[in-house]
């Protein structure tokens, strides 16, 4: 329970209790800006009211300098490069002190093989292996065919379609180890709409058969791993 309410408390204080004027006053002023201090203020009043009982202060105090500290060496390390990678790193940190404050504070024995079974193991190997080493997989087979010519004046995100790739390989396993094979189907009908408009305007055989292999291999990638997984569990 204690975790619960930490974790809680800091989804509350950093998402829901943070202006975006307050994110850009930390910007600008950095450590200088008022609301950086008001934010981790907010943190600890937020986690007294969670555990009212006075004897936890250890914990709030570790907890609140701690954030602090973060956040104030994201602030600083902080530009308009970095800014993603720095908020993922800055959550990790978070919630890794959090997670140490609890094992600490509450004795609980932690051992790697009592949080992740051989179940989860397999879940996260399944998931792993549907981002980069399926998209690498797929991106040296796709070296076959050059279609650059005919995607040379279609705009589109950079790396989108990798993306979408290893979100809907994510989904399919999801769904699939779920025992949901119906929402595959909508997926992929979802899918094929949205790719209609695209290939009717093209015009190309060539593209609409390059995005349908590319489609196809994706899905039947993400089906086969899924289909092994819930083999071996």
């Amino acid at each position: 329970m204690l975790l619960i309410k930490l974790l809680f408390a800091h989804l509350l204080g950093d998402f829901f209790l943070q202006k975006s004027s307050w994110v850009a006053h930390k910007k600008k002023y950095k450590l200088k800006s008022s609301r950086l201090y008001l934010h981790v203020l907010i943190h600890v009043v937020l986690m007294f009211l969670f555990f009212w009982d006075f004897s936890l202060w250890p914990i709030v105090l570790i907890v609140g300098v701690s954030h602090l500290m973060i956040d104030a060496l994201k602030i600083i390390l902080q530009n308009e490069k970095n800014k993603r990678w720095l908020f993922i790193t800055d959550q990790i940190l978070h919630f890794a002190v959090i997670i140490g404050v609890y094992f600490i504070f509450t004795d609980t024995d932690f051992r790697i093989d009592q949080v992740l079974s051989q179940k989860h193991l397999i879940y996260i190997l399944g998931l792993l292996f549907l981002t980069r080493p399926t998209s690498f997989i797929m991106q040296n087979i796709f070296t076959k065919w050059d279609i650059t010519a005919l995607t040379e004046n279609n705009e589109s995100l950079e790396d989108a379609g990798k993306y979408i790739g290893i979100l809907e390989r994510i989904l399919v396993f999801i769904f699939i180890m779920s025992g949901h094979w119906e929402a595959v189907g909508f997926l992929i009908t979802a899918k094929s709409v949205f790719r209609f408009g695209d290939l009717k305007e093209s015009k190309h055989r060539k593209l609409t058969e390059y995005i349908l292999i590319g489609t196809l291999m994706s899905f039947g990638i993400a089906i086969g791993t899924a289909l092994i997984a819930g083999y071996f569990i």
